[in-house]
């Protein structure tokens, strides 16, 4: 559910309904999803260790530009896997639970969690 809350300023904020997609209104995929979801661990990661774009480069085995594409949310070109293995360089658990679906008429679902 989309909230819409009052805030001084003349600016609008939105509470989001955990979808950024579907709240701006637009198509997205799991993949889309996924993605979003483990650049937002990427950048939880650089901020709590506090490193500079260019030590973050250094630790991932990337450019600094490359960095600034991810912490800003530009994301095409770059995949699930190449984006797991960053975070894995940066010292994060990535863990993949799979798990038999009880709904068998139906198909499964991708959920993240992000610790």
């Amino acid at each position: 559910m989309v909230k819409e809350l009052d805030v001084s300023g003349g600016v609008e904020v939105i509470d989001s309904a955990g979808n950024a997609f579907a709240d701006l209104g637009l198509p997205s995929n799991d993949e889309d999803i996924l993605k979003v979801a483990l650049a937002r661990a990427f950048t939880n990661a650089v901020r709590k260790r506090d490193l500079t774009q260019i030590e973050t480069a250094s630790l991932i085995g990337t450019n600094q530009a490359e960095v600034s594409k991810i912490l800003s949310g530009k994301l095409r070109g770059l995949s699930v896997e190449r984006l797991i293995r960053m975070l894995v360089a940066l010292g994060r658990d990535v863990d993949i639970n799979i798990a038999e679906n009880p709904r068998r008429n139906r198909p499964g679902r991708m959920r993240v969690r992000v610790a």
